[in-house]
């Protein structure tokens, strides 16, 4: 990641992570986070729709920060930057994947789980890296545990999974932590619906969170 880029993700403090069906809701959900101070989303490639999606909003919300995740091939590497991504993330450590994404000059946070994937990500040149699944693997306690070893060399962790805001601040504490991943900011009943309001109201919640742990 770039210092620019990683400085704004720590200031914004969550990055929404979606899964858009329908490209004609890109554009009102972006605006809906925006609303709430949510600045930065990642559109997974879970539906047909998320590129298409990430030049809606490309286009039409400018002031949003949009990143691609659940990257899973080099192929997918190049249709994200392609379709204006401004970073990539993965559930994974995939080798081929980060070196494609080092090669066409995406900012890239790999997915690990253990200290060898860490190991393995430092190598490929990554420092931000997703703590994937989060919760589910032992959440901050374990996390704690995995970095220490790597936290002299400038590692830094975005969590997901098990991450709402029961637990959100408790991670914002963490030094390892630059931001967590807010899959529960808007979740496909809401965006199914068009309820805006509902989803802006989440991303109130959560950007609250964050100024209140980062002043």
């Amino acid at each position: 990641m770039t210092e620019q880029l990683s400085l704004h993700l720590r200031q914004t403090g969550v990055i929404a992570v979606l899964m858009i069906d329908r490209a004609d809701d890109a554009a009102p959900l972006a605006r809906a986070l925006l609303a709430g101070g949510v600045d930065c989303i990642e559109l997974t490639l879970r539906t047909d729709a998320a590129l298409e999606s990430l030049r809606r909003i490309r286009a039409e919300v400018p002031e949003m920060t949009v990143g691609v995740g659940t990257i899973l091939t080099p192929k997918q590497v190049n249709e994200a930057k392609e379709a204006g991504a401004s970073f990539g993330v993965a559930p994974g450590m995939n080798p081929r994947v980060v070196a494609e994404a080092k090669r066409i000059g995406l900012p890239f946070a790999p997915g690990v789980c253990t200290p060898t994937d860490i190991e393995l990500a430092l190598e490929a040149g990554c420092k931000l890296l997703k703590f994937f699944p989060s919760e589910p693997s032992g959440g901050l306690a374990y996390l704690r545990t995995i970095s220490a070893p790597f936290m002299h060399l400038g590692v830094q962790f975005i969590p997901l999974g098990g991450v709402g805001p029961a637990n959100a601040a408790q991670y914002l504490k963490e030094p390892s932590v630059l931001a967590l991943g807010g899959s529960w900011l808007a979740p496909k009943d809401l965006i199914a619906t068009g309820d805006w309001a509902a989803i802006t109201k989440l991303a109130r919640e959560a950007s609250d969170i964050v100024k209140q742990v980062r002043p």
